[in-house]
């Protein structure tokens, strides 16, 4: 893949873009493998699901720098030097044509990009996340609500030159740091959620496509909630989780850490009870909207918002009873005190699913009655080190 951000030195997000896809996957393949080599057995590693090598990534998070009347869209570091990303090739072409009507926005709003150094100006960033049939979803990240006013009366001719725009919003960051976003969130649209529909493929439990049939999962995104940034990844991923879950079908299961519930509803088959929960309550909001798409209510799904690390002596979650199937998905730092829980609470078997294989390791090691039955790792991120791993552990 080409770039010349990358080729100029101005974005060093991608550090290993000039491998070849294949060797850069090998390589991380390698070094997953070297990390968890004392909890899982080389055999255990089924072939790794990869990425295309460009235009897979299904959000933008742009800093805005330089003027009202010449906005920067991209990078900005800490003297207000603007790099622009806006020819990034890893954003899907729905983000790619919608950059250039958004930078022509905030010149007619008069919007005014902060500055880090003076700290002064509204706007910080524009955050961007496209689904998979071709809608928006647009937030202005401002310090305060001063030009919120503006950003109204502008959002009818955005919205008419950007047709695929469906949730509109503003969100208010007014701290001088470097946070992405606040916790105030203003909708502008008639919508407040994003559909992001995933197709997965048909997985066997040895990760081989069985047919060329595509299962629909209608999830559902909330402002301010968590979504896989690699669609086609994350479609691979939850079909992966749903053919090692098939031999428990008709029985319990609970999604820790479940976000928009991505696999609590991938795994909510036929005869199933699944419990997702998760701290986040707008994630709560749209995987119970998904949900209710699906035709789903409970007791067969059902979420609740709150602490994912919260699993009692008895082997209880919110008054359930420990499941047949335990599924975590962590932030980076992993499972902390939670491993422990789990060590003690005698659930025959776990899919965890890890951004961080250092995280994981640790994890592992502290639930040593467990054994890993599967492993696999999903390039979610391609051209850099990091490394999404799928693991099926079995009770021993």
């Amino acid at each position: 893949m080409l770039c010349q951000l990358h080729d100029a030195s101005l974005c060093r997000s991608c550090p290993n873009l000039d491998l070849p896809l294949a060797q850069q996957l090998q390589l991380k393949q390698s070094a997953v493998q070297a990390t968890l080599a004392d909890q899982v057995e080389t055999a255990a590693w089924l072939e790794p699901f990869a990425s295309a090598p460009s235009h897979f990534r299904n959000k933008a998070k742009l800093a805005v720098s330089g003027t009202t009347h010449a906005p920067v869209l991209g990078l900005v570091d800490r003297f207000d030097n603007g790099t622009d990303l806006t020819s990034c090739p890893l954003h899907v072409n729905e983000i790619k044509a919608a950059l250039a009507p958004l930078t022509r926005a905030i010149t007619r709003m008069g919007l005014q990009p902060y500055s880090i150094v003076k700290r002064r100006g509204e706007l910080k960033h524009v955050l961007i996340t496209a689904s998979a049939n071709g809608q928006l979803m647009v937030r202005f990240v401002l310090r305060s609500t001063a030009q919120l006013p503006a950003i109204r009366k502008g959002a009818p001719r955005l919205q008419s030159e950007l047709p695929g725009l469906r949730v509109l919003s503003v969100n208010i960051q007014p701290r001088p740091a470097a946070i992405l976003e606040g916790e105030r969130e203003i909708i502008l649209s008639q919508d407040s959620t994003l559909d992001m529909p995933l197709y997965l493929p048909e997985l066997g439990g040895d990760g081989v496509v069985v047919n060329n049939k595509k299962s629909v999962l209608p999830l559902v995104l909330p402002p301010q909630s968590f979504f896989q940034t690699n669609s086609d990844v994350a479609a691979g991923l939850y079909a992966q989780a749903r053919a090692w879950a098939r031999d428990y079908a008709g029985q319990s299961i609970w999604d820790l850490y479940c976000g928009v519930g991505g696999f609590a509803l991938a795994l909510a088959q036929p005869g199933a009870q699944v419990l997702g929960v998760e701290v986040s309550a707008p994630a709560i909001d749209g995987a119970r909207a998904a949900a209710a798409q699906l035709g789903l209510t409970s007791p067969q799904v059902r979420f609740e918002a709150g602490d994912a690390s919260v699993l009692d002596a008895s082997g209880q979650v919110y008054g359930h009873d420990k499941p047949d199937l335990l599924v975590v998905n962590p932030p980076r730092r992993g499972i902390g005190e939670l491993a422990a829980s789990i060590e003690d609470s005698g659930i025959q078997r776990v899919l965890y699913s890890s951004c961080n294989p250092a995280s994981l390791t640790k994890d592992l090691e502290v639930m040593s009655s467990y054994r890993v039955r599967r492993a696999r790792l999903f390039d979610m991120f391609p051209h850099t080190n990091h490394a999404e791993v799928l693991v099926e552990l079995t009770h021993n």
